[in-house]
């Protein structure tokens, strides 16, 4: 790194002030989907009194900054994402939403905020690299695909001398030790598929159900077959998650419905495996069904791949946050999680890293506080430094 780390940190402690009182803010007033206005407004506002050169998107309210160091060079991205979820909140925060039925449930504006709180410690450090940092401040994460939006609208070559050449992103976890970085190369989330089945049988009277074509216990053993499939044909080196999230069939007690619907998830951490997995839950439906003479309808939604850290960015992550951090604060992940980021597309075409950074609050067990996702969940707002001087650090140390 070009500068000390404990510098940098400090830097970033000394800004926090404006950090959490920008992500106060952000949680306010949330936005969900593709189209942020308020927060791309004030997105635009805390980037102005930068040298930063700002675009912004057209099809989405995405917003990409470049930072130019004191001599030409690569291009970095750093990537945060600012939309909400569509969640009451309950935590009794006095900056809770002010939004009915909006949340900042996942922790996108301690993102938006931390990358912000980075782009002013990268400004002011613009003699110590050579190159570019873009700012990837991105909507709809949470099932929108912001991520691919901004890449069709060219988000790589935002600098058309020097094309990104590595990309980091960070992610805070509530169920997480506070302050701890983890990382790991290769898979570090999963790719998510969303399916629908119809099975289509014939309705009838409840008390005469020979006369008719029961698709209700053809459903149920759908359900089960699906797991059994799982358990038999899906190496545990190589594993997948099959869940069915809803199933729903008939209106009242007297009736044989005609049909039952299920729908759920598909969740993989290889290609190979995401292409078979759907492939068999397709396969699993129709016999069963053929079994009892009746068919389904089989749709399948493809969701966001898996997202795969280049070994060695995930190296110099934990190499970086061990610098600024200690040693005690950085941790190997044993393994995956089987949720799914947009991020992914990103690294899809260039080498770079997705980390966590746990923010438990203060007096909560890890094991048992309320989850990114939870109507109720509080995340330690102390880490916000830590994030913004990682954000920086990694740059720095890219483009140093």
């Amino acid at each position: 790194m070009p500068i000390p780390a404990a510098d940098l940190l400090a830097a970033a402690r000394a800004d926090a002030d404006r950090t959490v009182d920008l992500r106060r803010r952000l949680h306010r007033h949330p936005e969900i989907g593709l189209h942020l206005p308020r927060t791309q407004a004030t997105v635009l506002a805390e980037l102005a009194d930068l040298p930063v050169e700002v675009a912004t998107g057209s099809s989405t309210t995405s917003v990409v900054g470049v930072l130019r160091g004191a001599r030409p060079g690569p291009t970095h991205l750093l990537r945060a994402d600012m939309d909400a979820l569509p969640v009451q909140e309950d935590t009794g925060l006095p900056f809770a939403s002010e939004v009915p039925g909006a949340m900042h449930a996942c922790g996108h504006d301690l993102h938006t905020a931390m990358l912000l709180s980075a782009a002013r410690l990268l400004a002011a450090r613009r003699e110590e690299f050579t190159g570019q940092v873009v700012l990837m401040l991105q909507p709809g994460e949470e099932g929108f695909h912001g991520a691919r939006y901004m890449l069709e609208e060219g988000l790589l070559d935002a600098v058309p001398e020097a094309p990104v050449a590595g990309a980091f992103a960070l992610h805070v976890f509530a169920t997480q030790p506070s302050g701890v970085v983890s990382v790991r190369p290769g898979p570090m989330m999963a790719a998510a598929d969303h399916w629908e089945l119809t099975v289509r049988g014939r309705g009838g009277h409840a008390s005469m159900p020979h006369t008719a074509a029961d698709p209700v216990p053809v459903a149920a053993e759908v359900v089960l077959a699906l797991q059994s499939m799982l358990t038999r044909r899906v190496p545990v080196f190589d594993p997948a998650v099959v869940t069915v999230a809803q199933l729903t069939a008939g209106a009242t007690d007297n009736v044989i419905p005609d049909t039952a619907f299920l729908q759920g998830t598909i969740r993989t951490l290889s290609p190979e495996r995401r292409a078979d997995v759907v492939a068999a839950v397709r396969r699993v439906a129709t016999h069963v069904a053929a079994a009892h003479d009746m068919a389904v309808e089989f749709v399948h939604q493809e969701g966001y791949p898996v997202t795969v850290n280049d070994p060695g960015v995930a190296a110099r992550v934990l190499g970086t946050a061990g610098e600024l951090f200690g040693r005690g604060c950085t941790e190997t992940a044993t393994e995956p999680l089987m949720g799914a980021e947009d991020f992914s597309y990103v690294l899809q075409q260039v080498p770079g890293a997705m980390a966590f950074l746990g923010a438990c609050p203060p007096g909560a067990d890890p094991a048992t506080a309320a989850g990114n996702h939870s109507n109720l969940v509080v995340f330690d707002e102390a880490v916000l430094p830590a994030g913004a001087a990682l954000y920086a650090a990694m740059a720095l140390d890219a483009l140093g």
